[in-house]
């Protein structure tokens, strides 16, 4: 019979947890999460509560469930899983080896109340002012860009397709199926330029533009400059234009008035926006139709793209490394599983920030 171990031998696990390198012991380590709690029990108090009174589980610990959740793309019952199985998970959690773990029901009813009181926002803007204050302020200017985050296809009719893009239920739908459907997601077509290879044979038939159809909702994030962290962001459905997002991205907090974004952004209504607003525009400039983009203009699209590039590096950690997915339904759950992508994106950057500048 294998026996049950001891102090020193957990001591033991953890000491070499900590040599090979705990990521989740890094982010204990450079975030301050009792910041969040003020946030936390204002909104737990403002959601309806049940029958049953308010959950057992320490808020902040059910909260660092979520960021967990989101930095490894878990579902409920998978979370509870790993907070069994694994002991980084709860050393990141404080939970000793006979410690209650939360089940899958209690880390969902408690994102749902956060849902219900809306407090995704107040949690994001909690944390921005807790990087102000370590000295992390919006610096260089900042870039806007927006991604898709995939949703599980729907498969519906296209009769159906038609009603919910009308706001209705179909008729024939019954409850238990009308609540497993995601009608606030919408399809989304991805432009991929085809690239013509060097020393190609300026004869040859040029590759073909491809078009990549995909469902689910978007990512609209500003981050600074200087520190890449996410400053502002907002959350629809994919077929939402990115355009038409950048009054509500842009930030007076910045210490610099430059502004990076593609030709998605360019509008005469939003150039006149970022007049008013005293800021400079580097959107990108759109090439005419059936007409070359002259070569200045080319150049300096260029210049503008090592920029902008930068906030492609948050959509890649996000999608490949978190692997971000939404698996809920509807667009009130799809914002704060986004949100939490984003918190949990500047958790980590903020600890590798930190890192950059930590003595050897």
């Amino acid at each position: 019979m294998a026996s049950q171990p001891g102090f020193f031998d957990l001591s033991d696990r953890y000491e070499a947890l900590s040599a090979v390198g705990d990521p989740l012991e890094r982010l204990a380590a450079v975030v301050d999460f009792e910041v969040f709690r003020g946030p936390l029990v204002a909104a737990l108090r403002r959601s309806v509560r049940s029958k049953g009174g308010r959950p057992p589980f320490d808020p902040v610990l059910m909260f660092k469930i979520l960021v967990s959740q989101a930095l490894y793309s878990l579902s409920d019952e998978a979370t509870e899983f790993q907070i069994k199985d694994r002991l980084s998970f709860q050393r990141f959690l404080g939970l000793g080896l006979d410690g209650t773990v939360p089940d899958a029901t209690t880390v969902w009813l408690f994102r749902e109340r956060l849902v219900q009181a809306r407090a995704i926002d107040r949690l994001f803007a909690r944390f921005d002012a807790a990087l102000k204050d370590r000295g992390y302020l919006a610096m260089g200017g900042q870039i806007i860009d927006a991604t898709v985050v995939p949703a599980p296809k729907q498969r519906n009719t296209q009769a159906e397709k038609a009603e919910i893009k009308e706001g209705c239920v179909p008729e024939d739908w019954k409850p238990a199926k009308t609540r497993q459907k995601d009608r606030d997601a919408r399809w989304s077509i991805k432009y991929s330029k085809a690239k013509v290879r060097e020393g190609a044979d300026p004869k040859a038939a040029k590759p073909v533009d491809l078009a990549i159809p995909l469902f689910g909702y978007k990512n609209h994030i500003g981050i600074d400059k200087t520190h890449g962290l996410i400053r502002t962001w907002d959350a629809s459905a994919a077929n939402a234009h990115d355009g038409a997002r950048l009054p509500v991205l842009i930030s007076k907090d910045n210490t610099a008035s430059g502004v990076w974004a593609d030709t998605a952004y360019r509008s005469r209504k939003n150039e006149a926006f970022l007049a008013s607003g005293m800021f400079t525009s580097h959107i990108h400039q759109r090439r005419k139709p059936r007409r070359p983009l002259p070569e200045r203009i080319a150049k300096a699209n260029t210049r503008r793209s090592k920029i902008r590039a930068q906030v492609e590096h948050v959509f890649a950690g996000q999608k490949h490394r978190m692997g971000l997915v939404v698996r809920t339904i509807g667009s009130a759950r799809a914002t704060i599983k986004i949100g939490m992508a984003n918190l949990a994106y500047n958790f980590q950057r903020l600890a590798w920030l930190e890192g950059r500048t930590a003595p050897a």
